[in-house]
């Protein structure tokens, strides 16, 4: 059995770590009080060497003097805003469960006093927030990550839900090989954008919809096009994560959108042919039914000016929902 006089160092780092900070201080007769809780005798000498040890460690152990010197941990790793702010994140995720919610915050509390870890239970999850029901989500994105460091394809199944709400694997169960690019968080999902060799083109998967992840031996094919990849500016370019044909279009949109069109397409986007109730964009998009559906959106405020052919299909897609309504 380990002698408790060597356990009183990280006991003592615990008691200061968990019990103090800005707002709570404590005593060197609390501290030897908590240390005989741990069943670790200590004189009140050894405690004040012990401190100075844990500073000369790194750890931000401040000292307010009194008549009852008081110390505390100055700096953390994180701030508490910080810490909140990750709280946010993963409470108001789609893509982690619930459990998987508690247990990363649990974990996030680890960072912060017991008293500051009481003002991170948040109450910011969104309203009827539907989170994903595939545990295995965390660590299908884990080992996505480690087959593109490996340079490696992969293989897994897919599915999705029918009528009935009940799984179904696509393709009749079997494998989807595919070469990961990377990952990206869109529209509250994580999607895997890969080469898919059965399109011979990149395809998008949702993580969580994504079964028996198996990293495999072969190396990643990387087509030429898509040598230098660049997340961000794929991610600008696409609309809710549906493939399709990528195309320079031009947008006029009224000028109450300025903001939408900064959001969506970042500050660098081309501004053209300014007027004084209007404005024109040139960007390039990756064309699908639901960039089509954005557009739409906004109603009589956002008109595609080019090219013709996406005129075009705008034209039919207001044709057929019209069609519904007669």
């Amino acid at each position: 059995m380990i002698p408790s006089r060597k356990l009183k160092l990280l006991y003592l780092y615990k008691i200061l770590w968990e019990n103090t900070d800005w707002d709570h201080k404590i005593t060197v007769n609390e501290i030897i009080d908590k240390l005989e809780g741990y069943g670790i005798p200590a004189e009140r000498k050894a405690i004040y060497w012990d401190i100075e040890l844990l500073r000369q460690f790194g750890l931000d152990i401040i000292c307010e003097k009194e008549r009852a010197n008081k110390y505390y941990i100055g700096t953390r790793d994180f701030e508490l805003a910080e810490l909140k702010l990750l709280v946010d994140a993963v409470q108001s995720s789609k893509f982690i469960t619930y459990k998987k919610s508690r247990e990363l915050i649990k974990k996030i509390g680890k960072m912060c006093s017991k008293y500051e870890r009481k003002s991170l239970n948040r109450n910011v999850v969104v309203a009827d927030r539907i989170k994903t029901m595939n545990e295995s989500i965390y660590y299908n994105v884990d080992a996505i990550h480690n087959a593109i460091q490996k340079n490696k394809q992969i293989r897994f199944k897919y599915f999705e839900y029918t009528i009935d709400k009940r799984l179904r694997f696509r393709r009749n169960g079997q494998y989807y090989d595919a070469s990961p690019y990377a990952l990206s968080w869109s529209d509250d999902n994580y999607y895997l954008i890969a080469y898919y060799p059965r399109y011979d083109d990149i395809s998008n998967f949702r993580v969580d919809r994504m079964k028996d992840i198996i990293i495999t031996n072969e190396n990643r094919k990387i087509i030429e096009e898509y040598r230098d990849f660049n997340i961000a500016d794929y991610s600008n370019k696409i609309f809710n994560m549906f493939s399709g044909k990528e195309e320079s279009v031009k947008l006029q949109f009224d000028s109450s959108l300025i903001n939408v069109v900064i959001d969506r397409f970042g500050k660098n986007v081309t501004i053209c042919d300014r007027q004084e109730n209007c404005f024109c964009i040139i960007t390039n998009v990756i064309v699908s039914d639901t960039f089509l559906g954005w557009i739409s959106i906004f109603g009589n405020k956002v008109k595609i000016i080019s090219p013709d052919s996406l005129r075009e299909k705008m034209k039919e897609r207001v044709k057929e929902i019209g069609q519904l309504y007669k």
